[in-house]
C-alpha cells in the first residue's frame, strides 16, 4: 500500500499548500541571468542503464529458468520461450512452428480444451502466443498471486500436450483460415513472401515464410506433427521467465514444484547449411497485388545476423533513413516530393543471416521509378559521407529511449529476457544491450552501409495493383532501377 498511497498523499499537500489563485500569490523577484546555462552535448550525456534484479538457474532435466523480481506493478508475467522456429522446419513441411503455436491451447493431461484460457481470463489474467523464425514463445499476464496457476498450465502442457487427430484436423483449419485473412486477403504480403525468398536465394531457413502455405497445411500429416512436437517441445529446449511482483525464493519452489516432472526431449539440433549472403542482383520483378490500392516497391538485402558489430551499424542506419517524419527517406518521399504515402526502413533481427529491408508505398500520383531513384540516391550519400552528428545523436536518442521504454512493462521485459537467454544464452547481457548501438560511430554507419547496401546483390520486387482491364499491363521502366554497373578501376 505505500507505493500507492505516498503519490496520493504528496498530490494532496501540494493542493493544500497552493495558492487559491494568481492574483492572491506573491510576486516572485525575476531571477537575473548573468552566464548562459551550458547544456552538454547529447555524445556526452551519460547513458542511463538498466539496473534489473536477475536470477538464473537451470533444472535438472535442462530447463533454463529467468527471474526478475520488479515489485512496482502488482502484476507478473510468465513467457515461455521454445528454441524452435520456422528455420527448423524441413522442405515441404513448413508452418509447423506456427501451428504448434494454436496446438498448444488444445488441452493437456491435466488442462481440458478450451479451460487454459478460461482460467487466465476468469482470474484477471491475458495470455496469447507468437512465432518467428527463430523462435516461440508463450505468454501470461496474471495478478501477482496467480503464479502457481500460472506456472501449472505451462508446465503441464509442457508435460503432456494432447496432440491428436481431432486437436491437429481443428487447428489445421484454423491456421488456413489464418492464412487466407493474413496473406490472400491482405495487401502487400506476397510481394514481402517473393522479397525473402530473393534476399535469401533459396536459403531455406530463412526464405519461407513462418505461417507455411496453404499447400504445406494441406499435405501435412499427423505423424510428422507429433514428431516435429516430440523433437523441439520439452524443458531442455525451453526458457521459462517470470518477471514482476514476485517474491524470489518462493517463485524458485513452484518452479521446482511443477518443472522437476517434467521430462527431457530428444532435441536434435538443426544443421544448417553455409550461407554466405546474395551474390548477385535481382529484379525489379513484379508481382501482381488484387488486394493493393496502390504501388510498392521493397527492396532488401542480405547482411550479418543480429547482435554483430555490423548489424548495430545496420540498424542505426535503417533508423537515420526510416524512423519519423524527419528521416531522409520520410521527409524526401512522403513530406517534400510527396510521391509516397509510406516507408519503412527496417533488419529482420534474424539470428542467422540477416536481411535489411525498405518498403515504400506509393501515393496515388507517384511513379515508382521516382521513388527508387530517391531511395537509391540517399542509401549512395549515406554510404559516401555517412550521418551528421545530428542524425547520429538522433539515431542513438531514439534507439535508447525505445529499449529502456521496452523494459518498463514486466511483459515486454520477460520476453528480451527470454530472447537473451535463449538466444544469446544469458539474460543479463540484456542490461547492456543498449550500450551496442551507443557504441556505433558514424563510420561504422557509413561503411556498413557502403558494404551491404549495394545494388550489386539488390534484391528488388516491385508490388503492383491488378490492371482494371486484364489485358492491360501495367507500366513500369525496370530499367531505371536496374543495379548499375561498376566502372572499370572504381
Amino acid at each position: 500500500m505505500r507505493s500507492r498511497v505516498l503519490p496520493i498523499l504528496a498530490a494532496s499537500l501540494l493542493c493544500l499548500f497552493a495558492p487559491v489563485s494568481s492574483a492572491d500569490a506573491p510576486k516572485a523577484p525575476t531571477p537575473k541571468i548573468t552566464k548562459p546555462i551550458k547544456i552538454a552535448p547529447i555524445e556526452k550525456i551519460a547513458p542511463l542503464k538498466p539496473k534489473l534484479s536477475i536470477e538464473r538457474f537451470t533444472l535438472d532435466n535442462g530447463l533454463r529458468v529467468v527471474l526478475n523480481a520488479d515489485p512496482t506493478s502488482p502484476t507478473l508475467a510468465v513467457v515461455v520461450w521454445y528454441d524452435v522456429g520456422s528455420r527448423d522446419e524441413k522442405p515441404g513441411e513448413g508452418g509447423f512452428a506456427h501451428l504448434f503455436e494454436h496446438m498448444m491451447f488444445e488441452g493437456s493431461a491435466g488442462v481440458p480444451r478450451g479451460v487454459h484460457d478460461k482460467l487466465v481470463e476468469g482470474r484477471g489474467g491475458k495470455l496469447n502466443a507468437a512465432t518467428s523464425e527463430d523462435w516461440t514463445r508463450y505468454f501470461e499476464l496474471m495478478p501477482s498471486s496467480e503464479l502457481p496457476l500460472t506456472l501449472y498450465l505451462e508446465a503441464d502442457r509442457m508435460k503432456s500436450l494432447q496432440v491428436t487427430e481431432e486437436a491437429f484436423e481443428n487447428q489445421r483449419k484454423v491456421v488456413q483460415e489464418e492464412y487466407r485473412m493474413r496473406v490472400d486477403n491482405a495487401p502487400y504480403v506476397k510481394g514481402y513472401f517473393r522479397l525473402m525468398e530473393l534476399v535469401y536465394e533459396g536459403y531455406h531457413p530463412y526464405a519461407h515464410p513462418a505461417i507455411g502455405s496453404m499447400a504445406e497445411l494441406d499435405a501435412a500429416k499427423l505423424e510428422w506433427v507429433q514428431a516435429f512436437h516430440k523433437r523441439w517441445y520439452g524443458p531442455n529446449n525451453a526458457v521459462v521467465v517470470i518477471a514482476g511482483d514476485i517474491d524470489a525464493t518462493q517463485a524458485k519452489t513452484l518452479v521446482h514444484k511443477y518443472f522437476d516432472g517434467v521430462p527431457k526431449v530428444a532435441v536434435q539440433p538443426t544443421q544448417f547449411p553455409a550461407f554466405a549472403g546474395r551474390t548477385k542482383p535481382s529484379g525489379p520483378e513484379p508481382v501482381i497485388d488484387p488486394n493493393a490500392r496502390t504501388a510498392a516497391s521493397l527492396l532488401g538485402w542480405t547482411i550479418p545476423p543480429d547482435h554483430t558489430k555490423e548489424h548495430y551499424a545496420l540498424e542505426i542506419a535503417a533508423t537515420i533513413l526510416g524512423d519519423g517524419d524527419s528521416s531522409r527517406l520520410q521527409r524526401k518521399l512522403v513530406k517534400d516530393l510527396a510521391i509516397a504515402q509510406s516507408v519503412s526502413v527496417s533488419t529482420e533481427d534474424h539470428r542467422g543471416p540477416d536481411a535489411f529491408v525498405i518498403d515504400a508505398q506509393l501515393a496515388e500520383k507517384g511513379k515508382i521509378e521516382d521513388v527508387e531513384k530517391t531511395i537509391f540516391a540517399e542509401i549512395e550519400a549515406l554510404a559516401k559521407k555517412g550521418p551528421t552528428d545530428a542524425e547520429l545523436a538522433k539515431a542513438r536518442a531514439k534507439v535508447e529511449h525505445a529499449f529502456l521504454f521496452g523494459l518498463q512493462a514486466n511483459l515486454s521485459r520477460a520476453m528480451a529476457l527470454a530472447k537473451f537467454e535463449g538466444q544469446s544464452g544469458d539474460a543479463k547481457l540484456l542490461e547492456s544491450e543498449v550500450d551496442r548501438y551507443l557504441e556505433v560511430t558514424a563510420d561504422d554507419v557509413r561503411a556498413a552501409v557502403a558494404k551491404y547496401l549495394v545494388r550489386e546483390k539488390l534484391a528488388h520486387v516491385r508490388v503492383l495493383p491488378k490492371p482494371a482491364n486484364p489485358e492491360t499491363k501495367p507500366k513500369t521502366d525496370t530499367k531505371a532501377a536496374a543495379p548499375a554497373k561498376k566502372k572499370e578501376g572504381k
